[in-house]
Parts: C-alpha cells; sequence; structure tokens
C-alpha cells in the first residue's frame, strides 16, 4: 500500500527573544498509509499538537517537506491550499470550544461544505449523511452546542471535520475531556467511521490506552523529537527506547496477564529552548554513555518494522560499541 502521506524532516522553531529559539519540533520523519492510524504520544510540551497543525499548515514549518498523495503541501500557495483543506482535516481537544455556539448542529456541519461550494440540495443530503454516520439523531438537527452533552458536542465535531470526506483527519487529543465510557463510544466511533469511509488518522494524545486501541502504529515523542516508531503491538510489547519504557510502565492496563513493569526516569525534562546537541534524554536516561553527548542519535530499524533512536539499541542493530 502506497503512502498517502508523507513527513520528511519536518522542523518547526519558535523565535522567543534575541537569540532564543524553541525547538517545538525537531527533525522528524514519518509517513501514513490510506486507512491507517498514526498514534502520536508524548507528554504534555513534547511537540504533539505542533506537528499536527504543522502538516496542515495552520502554522507554517520550518523546515522540512509534507506530500500528500505526492503534493508538496508547503510548496502552495493559498489558493491552492485553501482547496486541499476539504481533503485534510482537524478534530479538536475541547469539544465545547471548538463549537460555534450560534450555530446549530446541522449549520456546524454545513459550514464547511458552503465553504467550499458544494450545492444547497447536496449539502441537505451529506449533513443527514453525517450525523447518521456519528450516531446523532435527526432531533439534533437544530439544537445548539449547550443543548448537547461533550460526548455529542465531539461527535458533531467530527462529523464536521467528516463533511467533506477528507483522507485524512488529524485527531488532537479527541477523547482527553471525555469520561472514560464516552471516550469508549468516540474511539469505537472513529473505527466504524474508518471502515466505512477509509479515512486515515493521525490519532494525538497522552492516554496509551487510548491510542493503543485505535491505532495501528505509534511514534513516541520525547521534546520534539521521535525517539520510537513501530506497529502497535510491538512496541506495547516490546520497547526498544528508555523513554518509551518509562512511558508505557506509567499506564495501569486493565489486563491480568500483563503485570506492572516499574521503571522510573528521574529529573526534569529540559528545556526545548537553543537544545545541545545530544541526545534529548541524555540528562536523564539510566543507560547513556559518554558518545550520547556529542549527537543526536537518528532512528534506526532495531528489528524489522521497528525503529528507535537509542544509541545502545542502535550498537544492538549495528554490532558496534561505544
Amino acid at each position: 500500500m502506497t503512502n498517502m502521506l508523507e513527513v520528511e524532516d519536518l522542523t518547526k522553531i519558535f523565535v522567543i527573544g534575541k537569540d532564543a529559539n524553541l525547538i517545538a519540533v525537531n527533525n522528524i520523519s514519518f509517513n501514513l498509509k490510506h486507512g491507517e492510524t498514526l498514534g502520536l504520544v508524548g507528554e504534555s510540551g513534547s511537540g504533539k499538537t505542533t506537528v499536527g497543525r504543522c502538516i496542515l499548515r495552520l502554522i507554517e514549518p520550518t523546515e522540512g517537506r509534507i506530500t500528500i498523495d505526492g503534493e508538496d503541501v508547503t510548496a502552495l500557495d493559498a489558493t491552492a491550499l485553501r482547496n486541499l483543506r476539504a481533503n485534510m482535516q482537524l478534530v479538536f481537544q475541547d469539544p465545547f470550544g471548538s463549537l460555534n455556539p450560534r450555530l446549530t448542529v446541522s449549520q456546524t456541519i454545513d459550514e464547511p461544505l458552503k465553504l467550499h461550494g458544494m450545492a444547497r440540495a447536496e449539502r441537505r443530503e451529506r449533513v443527514a449523511e453525517m450525523m447518521r454516520l456519528v450516531g446523532l439523531e435527526p432531533h439534533f438537527y437544530h439544537y445548539y452546542p449547550a443543548d448537547l452533552t461533550a460526548s455529542e458536542q465531539q461527535r458533531a465535531g467530527i462529523a464536521r471535520a467528516l463533511a467533506t470526506k477528507p483522507e485524512f483527519v488529524v485527531l488532537d487529543e479527541p477523547t482527553s475531556m471525555l469520561d472514560p465510557s464516552a471516550r469508549a463510544e468516540v474511539l469505537e466511533l472513529l473505527q466504524n467511521i474508518q471502515k466505512e469511509l477509509g479515512t486515515a488518522y493521525i490519532f494525538i494524545s497522552h492516554d496509551l490506552t487510548s491510542v493503543a486501541k485505535i491505532s495501528h502504529r505509534i511514534a513516541i515523542m520525547y521534546l520534539g523529537h521521535i525517539v520510537e516508531h513501530a506497529p502497535t503491538d510491538i512496541i506495547m510489547r516490546s520497547q526498544r527506547h528508555p523513554y518509551s519504557r518509562a512511558l508505557l510502565s506509567a499506564v495501569l492496563f486493565p489486563d491480568p496477564a500483563r503485570p506492572p513493569d516499574p521503571y522510573v526516569i528521574e529529573g526534569e525534562i529540559p528545556t526545548a529552548i537553543n537544545p545541545k546537541p545530544e541526545c534529548p534524554l541524555y540528562g536523564r536516561c539510566p543507560i547513556r554513555e559518554d558518545a550520547c553527548k556529542t549527537e543526536v542519535p537518528p532512528m534506526v530499524e532495531v528489528e524489522p518494522d521497528h525503529f528507535s533512536a537509542c544509541r545502545r539499541w542502535r550498537e544492538v542493530a549495528t554490532g558496534t560499541s561505544a
């Protein structure tokens, strides 16, 4: 299966003062296939949301190349980008804050269709189709966001994002503000929609249980870097980076066959302002070596389809030593 989305050497730098640059995303690469879900995981401040917004060009990348079906998104002018937006959409973290309180559910779903020039009769049919797809009954047609529960608000937001039938959607922590039962419902809804429409997702979250449920592959981010990347089943059972192991050890999975794996990384997360040219985990890593202080380790395939940016595992993979 060919790649629908390709991200190459993406970097985003925010200038925050004289000689002070915050590197929010630091030279990352990945791809996404049609109908696939990539889970982008990391703690707050790791750069996950910035990656999603750079891909959609809601903020401009500093460096790198982003292609969708072979078309270079980073090179598009305003008109071409506007036309492409029907093919790539975003679901926000806050379901209530992302909806216009003065628009009804039907008007909310209709808005992107109107912006992209769809005829009124066709829009009416599409709105009804999207409401059915996300499980909103016809009586919600004239409801306002304040009349809905958080789960229903997020369903309306998902319907709005899917109204133009995009090839892929960036889901920016779409379940973080929902209670556990609503979270499970929305995750199941997203999976059913993917099966029906073939939509690809980038699922951004710090909730590993949700990511593991919905994602085909997982990329783990730390301080603007992707430090590990593999299919979900592989990365959930066998981590090849100290940060990945620490991240998963902090999650209590509802599985009696999976014993706790206490693995703690001590120390504070370093600043992303003018970072040193070293492994981003160097100051906290329990297995660091002197050589880790001289370079940012590249991603290396440590086993089939399993990539890690850890020098220790790179040596195992290549048969070299420090």
